[in-house]
């Protein structure tokens, strides 16, 4: 059955949130449809992890394992405005971990091709197993005693669908020169009040400014793998975003985020071409 690429699914059950209406997809599978409605833009188009989270909703569609646990998404053309096709595939399920993949595609043309692995993290915590802890979430005063980023210092769209509280307002929010150092930790969240779950994940890892900015540079994605390590509890989100290796105009992002209770939720690595 071809989907309905109209991006207006019945919104039943749909809570009226930003991120809900604008990953909400359409269609029975294994292909569906969506809408990019430019409110999820970055510099050079829709943002890579709202793609990723895109992909992640649409592959969760057929999965018979609810939870996914590890998303990649390679962007090949940069996503605009208007419907999309979402191609599914499930790889291989197994009995604990299923397997899939997604192609998000504007006009006919890939945008990006994402896999996933899918479990449930709630079983995998009753059986238990070792733990170990290297590091921990960033020393952060509380938000409301943090800096308070404008979204239009941004200039992007995406910075109006998110709040962005770090401890010191960044250079480009402050309109001083780059620090030298692509380290950011901050506090983040939906600005409408919705709540982070796995789903929204992919999307949190890629939502603010890359770290290369403070060495005077910017970047767009590549490539984009992340880690769902658990699920969030509500709040606020503390992050650490961090580069440390550029060269022959790349770099990496590595973006580690802890949920209001101090569980560490998800960790990333991305790819990303230097671009000015």
């Amino acid at each position: 059955m071809s989907p309905d690429l109209s991006g207006n699914p019945d919104p039943s059950g749909i809570e009226a949130f930003d991120f809900d209406l604008a990953t909400a997809v359409t269609g029975e599978g294994p292909v569906f449809g969506a809408s990019l409605d430019g409110r999820w833009n970055a510099l050079f188009g829709t943002n890579g992890g709202f793609l990723l989270a895109l992909a992640t909703q649409a592959i969760s569609k057929v999965m018979p394992f609810p939870d996914p646990i590890v998303v990649s998404g390679f962007f090949l053309r940069p996503g605009s405005a208007g419907p999309v096709a979402i191609s599914t595939e499930v790889i291989r399920a197994g009995k604990t971990t299923s397997f899939g993949q997604a192609s998000v595609l504007r006009d006919g043309k890939e945008v990006l091709r994402a896999t996933a692995a899918f479990s449930d993290l709630e079983a995998a915590a009753a059986r238990g197993g070792p733990v170990h802890e290297a590091g921990g979430m960033p020393d952060l005063p509380p938000p409301e005693h943090c800096a308070q980023v404008p979204p239009a210092a941004l200039g992007a769209t995406i910075a109006e669908r998110f709040e962005y509280r770090p401890v010191t307002l960044p250079h480009w929010a402050a309109g001083s020169s780059p620090s030298s150092n692509p380290v950011y930790e901050l506090w983040m969240r939906f600005a409408d009040g919705r709540e982070p779950d796995l789903v929204s994940l992919p999307l949190f890892v890629d939502a603010t400014a890359p770290a290369v900015m403070e060495v005077g540079v910017v970047s767009t994605t590549i490539e984009l793998t992340v880690h769902l390590r658990a699920k969030p509890a509500p709040g606020w989100l503390a992050c650490r975003v961090a580069t440390r290796h550029l060269s022959s105009g790349y770099h990496e992002e590595d973006f580690d985020i802890w949920d209001s209770t101090g569980t560490l939720v998800a960790q990333s690595r991305q790819l990303a071409l230097i671009v000015g």
